[in-house]
Parts: C-alpha cells; sequence; structure tokens
C-alpha cells in the first residue's frame, strides 16, 4: 500500500522563488516611455570617435537620453564620455526617438526593399527561356535589431 501512496506537490512547492537572482545586462534597458523608442548607439570603436556615425543617427531623430530621468538605470557614464550627463556604456550612447518618426522610418525602408525585390524580379523573368520556365520564386526574409 505505501508503494500505491503518492506524495502530493502542489505548485506553489514548485514555483521558483520571486526573489530568483540573475546577472545584470553590459546594456541595460530603460523603462519604456509612451511615444518613444530607445536604441544604442555607437559612438566609438576600438577607442577612436565615431563622430560620423553619431551626427547621422540624430540627422534621422535620435536624441541622447539624460541619466537623470532615468534612474532606474543605476550606471555611471565613460570618464571621457563627449557626453556628459548622459548614459553612456563602452562607446555606445543610449538614445530616443519619437515612436511616430521611427514608424516613418521603417516605413520607407521597407518601400526600398520592396522596390528592390520588383527590381529583381523583373530582371529576372527578363530573362525567360519558353523551354526553361521560371517558377515564382519563394522568399524568406527577416530583420532583427536588437534582441529580435
Amino acid at each position: 500500500m505505501a508503494e500505491e501512496r503518492k506524495i502530493r506537490i502542489d505548485r506553489a512547492t514548485e514555483a521558483r522563488p520571486d526573489d530568483t537572482w540573475l546577472p545584470q545586462s553590459a546594456l541595460p534597458v530603460p523603462e519604456q516611455k509612451d511615444g518613444w523608442v530607445f536604441r544604442w548607439i555607437r559612438t566609438s570603436s576600438l577607442g577612436r570617435s565615431d563622430n560620423t556615425n553619431v551626427s547621422r543617427q540624430m540627422r534621422e531623430g535620435w536624441e541622447p537620453v539624460k541619466a537623470e530621468d532615468h534612474p532606474e538605470l543605476k550606471i555611471m557614464s565613460d570618464h571621457n564620455s563627449q557626453f556628459k550627463g548622459n548614459v553612456e556604456v563602452g562607446g555606445l550612447l543610449l538614445c530616443k526617438a519619437p515612436l511616430e518618426k521611427m514608424m516613418q522610418r521603417q516605413k520607407y525602408f521597407q518601400e526600398v526593399s520592396a522596390r528592390q525585390i520588383d527590381g529583381v524580379d523583373r530582371s529576372y523573368l527578363r530573362e525567360n527561356d519558353p523551354r526553361m520556365p521560371l517558377l515564382n520564386p519563394e522568399r524568406s526574409t527577416r530583420t532583427t535589431f536588437g534582441r529580435g
């Protein structure tokens, strides 16, 4: 009879405790704010500043995030930073941009991609030989940024 008796364990005892420690990411994630998108922008690589990249990103609409606006990050910026008072880690500067503007940017690049695919298709189908018919090409593309 003892063999048939089963010990019942409820889900509360099996659940992982809420206070489990996990190592932190090298780049902290800021709390999301309505209407804003966050991104890390390269300011330097291999010890050399990349002002061209920073300038291009700022013209696209990205603006540096002030450290005082995100105390939850608990971060100390780089010592030799050109961006004092902002969040910069290892040559990467945390920036934000309006969500609406970034949706417009995404739409623009989707249209560019569609035009390129259309151009390739027209070139591909132009050389069609009746003895070797070309089937509809299969496509599968995916672009991810960050953790995708």
